[in-house]
């Protein structure tokens, strides 16, 4: 990759990344639910989507979802059903720790196996994968930076993995930010304010990628 195309494609991922969405907001919501540890595995979940995505796009089955509006439709309202059910739990999760008398286990107490890593995980990476917007995204953004001749699967990987690490890194220093305020956000008025926060917010996000169109 020319060093011009390759700062370009910096600079475009750089500015997507630190763009507040709804990657965002699900991993403020499960540090806050569940603790740091449980941010770094939902960033993990979400950054590793990005390598279906670019392969998708090199195989050309990216096309598929383009062309087909019922395909698309389809995962359209998957993804955007996920993060309106992300959001109803948050604000579950909420109005259900009001009524408790004892307060919610908080991030001062919990540790890392005091909830599965693998449900940040899976949670991070579903969100990623039922997005069409992303794979709209691969399939007209990445071949503006593979050169003929190049190998296309190994360089869209490539590609892939300079977002992953510059998205990780992100996402990580929002987990760890948010992790040495825990005495702060451990209070149950400030995590049922977040959840309330996170949750409206999926929700919005849901609703916007239920309408968007093609």
């Amino acid at each position: 990759m020319l060093t011009t195309q390759l700062f370009t494609f910096l600079g475009i991922i750089t500015v997507l990344t630190i763009t507040p969405g709804a990657d965002t907001m699900l991993v403020i919501r499960n540090v806050v639910a569940r603790g740091q540890r449980a941010g770094y595995l939902t960033a993990l979940g979400i950054c590793s989507g990005l390598f279906i995505h670019a392969t998708l796009s090199a195989l050309g089955l990216s096309v598929i979802l383009v062309r087909s509006a019922a395909i698309f439709e389809i995962v359209k309202l998957a993804g955007a059903c996920y993060l309106i059910i992300l959001g109803a739990w948050s604000l579950w999760q909420m109005i259900r720790s009001r009524h408790h008398t004892e307060p919610a286990p908080t991030l001062a107490i919990q540790t890392p196996q005091a909830v599965g890593g693998w449900r940040s995980l899976r949670e991070g990476l579903l969100t990623n994968v039922l997005n069409p917007k992303v794979a709209i995204f691969y399939l007209a953004f990445l071949p503006q930076f593979i050169n003929p001749g190049d190998p296309i699967l190994l360089k869209s990987l490539l590609l892939a993995g300079l977002h992953f690490v510059l998205s990780i890194l992100w996402l990580a220093l929002i987990s760890t930010f948010l992790g040495r305020l825990r005495g702060f956000i451990a209070r149950p008025a400030v995590q049922r304010g977040i959840e309330a926060v996170a949750g409206t917010v999926l929700i919005a996000f849901g609703i916007r990628l239920a309408t968007t169109q093609r």
